[in-house]
């Protein structure tokens, strides 16, 4: 399989992972704080990939070591993954599931824009066209109605984890050549310890047994997995691209809270789905389309009426090939220059 598809497959297999996490955190909530809940989250999240890695399932394909190099980029990810998770728990407990979970595509739009600025990761116009089709999405459904035009608290808390995890995304970035492994781990255990020291500074408890095992379950399948399968992804496709299939996330959060929450959906919630839809098919367009050119340079001389011509030819070819699961298609381009040199 072409490894650019794989990644593909990875990618959208972590946004789907990840999609269970708000439904079913809504529904543990009832017995869990949020803090808690993002700390039990991330140490399910590495308890769990611990497991995978001393059972050897899943081959770790981009194994290097960590080095001093990577200290920040490591510190950086563990201190966001330890905001962001609360600041989301928060904006679900204000808020409703289904649109928290459409919300959190605003995160593609932070990951792009730091991925260009700070990290300088080419972004192509077709997926900058993707990027402001999500952001448009997403300010659709921030708003807690056309008339009022104010943001509520829940959608400002999600909004804010979203940025977290933007920048978190780009760090992670900067690691994905190292062990899919290590990284899960190391999230999730000093991510989880961090936001488990905060939650008990707040005076929150232990929930019972039974929704710490049910909470740690759903940490190790909504982040565990789904971050192992997104580092996987990151290191062929990019932290811009990568983030971008988490569109998928949403859609399938969003049925889940209808199927279980029972949440009734706002009337703009089919027109943000719709333009979230055109920004994620870009995505996938961008991803699948390839580009490169090559030229080739001719020098001919004759003689003519007693004086030397010497001309120079150049032909350059352009190709967009569009990789799929059965091959490749590809267009072709020719353009000739001519120079002439007496």
């Amino acid at each position: 399989m072409n490894g650019k598809i794989r990644a593909i497959i990875f990618a959208l297999l972590a946004a789907v992972f990840y999609a269970v996490n708000v439904p079913a955190s809504k529904l543990l909530m009832n017995r869990v704080s949020p803090t808690m809940m993002a700390a039990l989250l991330y140490l399910g999240a590495g308890a769990g990939i611990g497991v995978m890695r001393l059972s050897h399932i899943g081959g770790d394909e981009h194994a290097e070591r960590f080095t001093r190099r990577d200290l920040p980029y490591v510190a950086g990810m563990i201190v966001l993954d330890i905001a962001a998770p609360i600041f989301l728990m928060l904006g679900i407990r204000l808020g409703t599931s289904s649109s928290a979970s459409l919300l959190g595509n605003f995160e593609i739009v932070a990951t792009t824009l730091i991925a260009l600025v700070l990290f300088k990761e080419p972004v192509s116009r077709r997926l900058w066209a993707a990027v402001g089709l999500i952001a448009l999405s997403s300010a659709l459904l921030s708003f807690e109605g056309t008339e009022s035009l104010q943001f509520s608290m829940g959608s400002l808390f999600v909004l804010l984890a979203t940025l977290c995890w933007g920048l978190e995304n780009n760090c992670t970035r900067a690691l994905s050549a190292k062990s899919a492994y290590d990284i899960v781990i190391l999230k999730g255990i000093f991510s989880g310890a961090g936001s488990l020291v905060i939650a008990l500074a707040r005076g929150e408890t232990f929930p019972d047994a039974v929704h710490i095992i049910l909470t740690m379950l759903l940490g190790f399948v909504a982040y565990g997995l789904s971050i192992f399968l997104y580092v996987r992804a990151q290191y062929t496709l990019g932290a811009a691209k990568t983030s971008a299939y988490y569109a998928v996330a949403p859609f399938v959060g969003a049925f889940l809270s209808l199927l279980l929450l029972r949440e009734t959906l706002s009337k703009t919630y089919g027109a943000a789905l719709l333009v979230m839809l055109a920004g994620s098919a870009l995505v996938v367009m961008d991803t699948l389309s390839q580009s490169h050119a090559h030229a080739h340079t001719h020098t001919y001389t004759h003689t003519h009426d007693g004086t030397t011509h010497t001309h120079t030819v150049s032909h350059v070819h352009a190709h967009n090939h569009y990789l799929t699961l059965n091959g490749h298609g590809h267009h072709h381009s020719r353009q000739e220059l001519e120079a002439n040199h007496a």
